[in-house]
């Protein structure tokens, strides 16, 4: 069985425009298909394919980045969140690329040098204050759940907005809860360090952070981490996946440098990775081919080779067996 490499979190292919119609967003169409045959030729053993919950509320906003411009219509949040799942789901099934449920899922793709596809959603918002749909999602195939994402829905704060739930809510340690029993992987990115924390008391598993990177000060904005915020993930048993975005990295050589310093944070053994690919800000990685080189980078700056392997992939499908 070869090194396997895994990316906790993406939107190959813009697949949160899977299944709109036509003409419908300026951001063009969905590639997803296309994506995941990429991604198969690249090596890749599983990629994350995350709808967004918050989707039809987010606008840009010059001085904040995106932020909900309002509020959601009764049923909005689950009607976009079905359309994205059944969009994606059609698109991996053109590809001929599997809906991973379960760790031998997997492990078949390690073992064959098959992609599988982890279904994600990125915020709750979807759930409606309806905690049954959970267990929907989980028959639907979504493994991964990213509690928030840039509009404060009922589970908990966002780093990118002021606190409203004080951390987590009493209805998200419900969800967290849920998702340990039905075994489905529990994200705190975009979550404050309370909401954080909160997660890490309620949570019977551990959690990630799919996408995160530490802030300096080069590089300072809410998104970016604290090395204690990393540190308490990873003293649970969980990881944070290396973000190649723009805030912290304007080149390849930069990344490295992010990688490394999380590994330091948090250890080797909890760093995983989580590109963000096509839906991230001024990204650094933009193709799978490209982890190559981040593989020769950390190596040529000191990483162990096994290391290295770790946090491609190794680290991921620990975390994914245990909690799936």
């Amino acid at each position: 069985m070869s090194e396997p490499r895994i990316d906790l979190h993406g939107h190959a292919g813009r697949c949160f425009l899977a299944g709109l119609p036509a003409g419908r967003s300026t951001l063009g169409t969905a590639s997803v298909a296309d994506a995941l045959r990429a991604a198969r030729t690249a090596g890749m053993t599983a990629v994350n394919l995350s709808a967004v919950a918050d989707f039809a509320v987010l606008r840009p906003d010059g001085k904040h980045g995106l932020r909900a411009h309002r509020d959601f219509r009764a049923g909005e949040a689950y009607a976009d969140y079905r359309r994205q799942l059944d969009g994606i789901r059609a698109a991996a099934a053109e590809a001929g690329t599997g809906i991973a449920t379960s760790a031998a899922d997997l492990e078949r793709a390690a073992r064959d040098g098959s992609t599988a596809v982890l279904l994600g959603c990125e915020g709750g918002d979807f759930l409606e204050g309806d905690l049954g749909r959970l267990g929907e999602a989980r028959a639907d195939g979504v493994t991964v759940l990213t509690l928030v994402h840039y509009r404060v829905n009922e589970l908990g704060d966002v780093q990118t907005e002021a606190p409203v739930h004080g951390g987590l809510s009493r209805f998200g340690r419900d969800v967290v809860a849920e998702c340990n029993r039905l075994g489905i992987v529990v994200d705190c990115a975009h979550a404050t360090f309370a909401t954080t924390m909160a997660v890490l008391d309620a949570s019977s598993q551990p959690v990630i952070i799919s996408h995160g990177q530490l802030g300096h000060a080069e590089a300072g904005h809410p998104r970016l981490m604290t090395a204690e915020h990393a540190a308490a993930v990873a003293e649970a048993g969980g990881l944070t996946g290396g973000w190649p975005c723009g805030f912290t990295s304007r080149s390849m050589d930069d990344f490295g440098t992010e990688i490394l310093r999380l590994a330091e944070a948090a250890g080797p053994g909890h760093v995983a990775l989580g590109t963000d690919l096509d839906g991230n800000y001024k990204p650094v990685l933009t193709s799978y081919d490209q982890l190559d080189e981040v593989a020769s980078l950390l190596r040529d700056r000191g990483l162990p080779a096994a290391h290295v392997g770790r946090v491609l992939g190794g680290n991921a499908l620990d975390l994914l067996r245990q909690v799936l």
